[in-house]
């Protein structure tokens, strides 16, 4: 649906997104019709102009296209590039594992996606089916996709409003809007013209998606479709999801690993040529390098680790949608959440019952639930009343009633209990203030005058300022026959005192902020309710709440000037769901890895544009449907611990990640070096793809790894410098030891050339497999053991390789047992690597904390 306010095939009206703050006549001008509905034909024009009233379909990409998105991953081309080399070049069960491998990960992230077009799908489902529009001046039932702009709806109690809409006539119509506002109250809904920007407190307009509570009311159909505040969410929905954090920096690791291969083996072969080797034996050792530099078993040691994060944060009742959010999810340094739902309950409860004098007093409670019991509205305020004051209806009946009046404010019933007779009015304080000409004092009453009502009002005042809102219950005995009450009946009271209703935070809210605060992760409230109510809140919860920031405000501020304002105010209110989008845009905008966790329909943009999105339990089908992950039980403390699972996760992929840039590249650059300075190749190429595929297999049980606790104490992340200078120390070491290596069966013990490359190539597994245990871990070795899963790998690979020289098999690899000698050298060779790598590790590992 094009906006309203935007071209469409005819015309251009004017402005209407803030349509709330403009009179009838200015809305008929511009929408070109009047209020009495529209023609068939008008609405069949209008519908061909500005389209049907329903949410853009979400383009998906198609499995074909996701596939080739994936394989186009510079990390995903060096991998499939290196299967294909092995199988060329005659090692057809190595380049099969690397396709094999790369296929499958591909396939595991491949059915992860789709979940946009499953949330539109949900969005779609979630509106009306059918609408009461006037057409040709008969009210008549429609499919909501034909309403259209300039029609006339009406709603009732229980109905979903199909449009947004500018309110001609309602009747007792109150509208229940948390899931589009964050507003936890229904909201009351009239005709008039009013001059805020905020939808929240548009009390003169009705908005898509929004239930009626109860009454009715007939609109001036406005925006429609993507041009609604509902709408909105759709749009963002549909719109192309951005790479994750975790996405850019594997993308980014691929790019260097890609530049390092191809550099390294250009020179290799480049010089090899130049000095008159062999060509056809540099070209197949110089594809042998390229496979011993690729980290082909990343994708399976990520995938494998993140479903293993998955497995466990289902155990704590956090469902994972997308993999690559639980490294994100570790990576979080800000939380934005909605209030309503995630840090409260979104049930309004009785939070006080004060008396006439401002004091703590039941009286008011029980009165106004007697009233809620025998006569109310069951409207939210009144289920907070009867559950608030259990037990007290026992004794009294029902004699007459005057149902609440909207206009008034107001509702009584007559009720026949232990004090006989007893006319119980509640409604709004002033209304209600202005009927009393007496107030309780204890046993007895005293005059009420302004003055008393002044005073009453001024705690009214500072009861809304603690966040609470206030109901005032007045009574008078009722003499004569007990029957229905009137209006006039409606006087001289007696005011009894103010029940006031909360929707109070989660008992175990603070303490989680708090735990969250201590990992290193930030959180601000993001919520379409009132300020006021949101800074009682912060304050309850442990956060900032000195200054807090209205959606208003917001649309006075440039990107800049909220970048900027974003990284000190931690409370907003009023926010409209591109407000909320806006300012994870602006903390991302700083280095900020954001998390949003909504659980309204407002919430959709936010959580779409934030790098991890999450949901809770009992959501809009909406919000879950956006989120990365859903929390089955709505508590921050869930948040806390999937934090600390996703950095255990991206320890375990860093390690692999730090034992390719010791191990591999060391010693793929100790081959590059030998291969030119020496007459004789250092390694055969099908020993370089053993070695590989050995170490490879050592390395299996990481993703089963324990993890220290120092690596979850912050939020971590990929950090390239880092891991340049992990290679930068670690790899020339390795390099080193094998220089050192070279000396000894040169210089020392005269090997052959095959002795030569046996023996390097027990030196080579011995020093790539033992220092696993040793880089695991930032602490000691012997003070943090693996876990067995990981023992068991390196030691079967390491036993594997060893023997495997001395068997009958040794020869097909070109292998010759070497003499006694040169193996004890060969041990004091990597005894004395292990010890240096353990001296040399606090240098090279100095991981980047955000």
């Amino acid at each position: 649906m094009t906006a309203i306010d935007e071209p469409a095939a005819e015309g251009k009206p004017d402005n209407l997104a803030t349509f709330w703050t403009r009179t009838l006549p200015e809305l008929s001008a511009a929408l070109k019709c009047g209020s009495d509905g529209l023609s068939s034909a008008d609405a069949a024009a209008r519908l061909a102009r500005y389209g049907a009233n329903s949410d853009a379909q979400t383009k998906s990409d198609g499995v074909a296209r996701a596939i080739l998105r994936r394989l186009l991953e510079p990390l995903s081309l060096i991998l499939l590039a290196a299967g294909i080399v092995s199988v060329a070049t005659g090692d057809g069960v190595g380049g099969s594992i690397i396709v094999a491998i790369l296929t499958i990960s591909i396939g595991l992230d491949t059915v992860q996606e789709g979940h946009a077009v499953k949330a539109a799908e949900e969005l779609r489902r979630s509106v009306a089916l059918k609408a009461e529009v006037k057409r040709d001046g008969v009210f008549r039932q429609i499919e909501v996709d034909q309403v259209a702009p300039g029609d006339v709806v009406r709603v009732r109690a229980g109905d979903i409003i199909p449009a947004d809409a500018m309110i001609l006539d309602a009747t007792a119509c109150t509208v229940g809007e948390a899931a589009l506002t964050g507003e936890p109250y229904p909201v009351r809904k009239s005709p008039g013209v009013i001059k805020t920007q905020s939808a929240g407190e548009a009390s003169n307009a009705l908005f898509r998606g929004a239930v009626v509570q109860t009454g009715e009311a007939v609109a001036l159909v406005v925006g429609t479709g993507r041009a609604t505040v509902f709408g909105a969410a759709a749009s963002a929905l549909s719109e192309a999801q951005a790479p994750s954090p975790f996405q850019r920096d594997l993308h980014q690791f691929g790019l260097v690993i890609a530049r390092l291969t191809l550099g390294l083996v250009v020179i290799v072969l480049a010089s090899r040529v130049l000095l008159g080797r062999e060509v056809l034996g540099s070209v197949l050792f110089a594809v042998a390098l390229a496979v011993g530099l690729t980290p082909e078993l990343l994708p399976m040691i990520t995938t494998v680790t993140l479903s293993r994060g998955a497995m466990r944060m289902a155990s704590k009742k956090v469902i994972v949608k997308r993999l690559a959010s639980i490294h994100d999810l570790g990576a979080m340094t800000v939380l934005c959440t909605d209030k309503t739902g995630t840090l409260t309950s979104a049930e309004i409860t009785l939070a006080r019952s004060l008396g006439a004098q401002g004091t703590d007093d039941l009286r008011a409670a029980r009165l106004g639930a007697v009233a809620a019991d025998l006569g109310g509205d069951r409207g939210s305020l009144d289920a907070a009343l009867i559950a608030g004051s259990a037990g007290v209806v026992q004794g009294w009946t029902l004699a007459g009633r005057h149902a609440f009046d909207f206009t008034r404010r107001l509702g009584s019933v007559l009720a026949v209990g232990p004090e006989g007779p007893l006319l119980i009015v509640k409604g709004a304080p002033d209304a209600v203030l202005g009927l009393c000409k007496a107030q309780r004092a204890g046993e007895t009453t005293t005059a009420m005058g302004e003055s008393e009502r002044t005073q009453a009002m001024d705690q009214v005042h500072a009861l809304a300022g603690d966040g609470m809102r206030c109901i005032a219950v007045a009574s008078r005995p009722w003499s004569g026959p007990t029957r229905d009450v009137e209006v006039t009946d409606e006087t001289d009271l007696v005011f009894e005192g103010f029940c006031a209703f909360a929707d109070p935070p989660k008992a175990t809210a603070a303490a989680a902020i708090a735990r969250l605060a201590g990992a290193g992760v930030r959180l601000k409230i993001l919520s379409g309710d009132d300020p006021t109510v949101v800074k009682r809140l912060a304050g309850l919860v442990g956060l900032n709440a000195d200054m807090v920031l209205s959606g208003a405000d917001i649309a006075t501020l440039g990107d800049d000037a909220l970048a900027v304002q974003v990284q000190t105010i931690d409370a907003y209110g009023r926010l409209a769901p591109d407000q909320k989008s806006r300012i994870v845009k602006a903390l991302q905008s700083k280095g900020a890895v954001v998390g949003f966790l909504g659980d309204g329909i407002n919430d959709a943009p936010g959580l779409k544009v934030a790098d991890i999105g999450l949901s809770v339990e009992g959501a809009s089908g909406v919000a879950q449907a956006a989120a990365d992950m859903i929390l089955l039980a709505s508590d921050l403390g869930v948040v806390a611990d999937g934090v600390d699972e996703g950095r255990r996760t991206f320890a375990n992929i860093l390690k692999y990640v730090r034992m390719g840039a010791s191990s591999n590249f060391g010693n793929m650059l100790s081959m590059a070096v030998a291969s030119i300075a020496l007459p004789f190749l250092p390694m055969l190429p099908t020993q370089i793809l053993l070695n590989n595929l050995l170490y490879d297999l050592s390395e299996l049980g990481i993703p089963f790894d324990g993890v220290r606790p120092e690596a979850v104490e912050r939020p971590q992340v990929w950090d390239m410098t880092g891991l340049l200078r992990f290679a930068g120390v670690m790899g020339p070491l390795s390099s080193l030891f094998d220089f050192l290596t070279f000396g000894l069966l040169l210089l020392v013990f005269h090997t052959s050339p095959a002795e030569f490359r046996t023996a390097w190539f027990l030196e080579s597994m011995a020093t790539q497999i033992l220092v696993i245990f040793i880089i695991r871990t930032n602490g000691r070795p012997w003070q943090d053991f693996p876990r067995p899963a990981l023992a068991a790998s390196s030691i079967v690979a390491l036993v594997v390789a060893m023997a495997l020289p001395f068997t009958p098999i040794g020869p097909w690899f070109g292998f010759e047992t070497p003499a006694v000698a040169t193996l004890l050298g060969i041990g004091a060779v990597v005894a004395a690597y292990l010890v240096s790598a353990e001296l040399l590790k606090p240098l090279a590992i100095k991981t980047r904390q955000r």
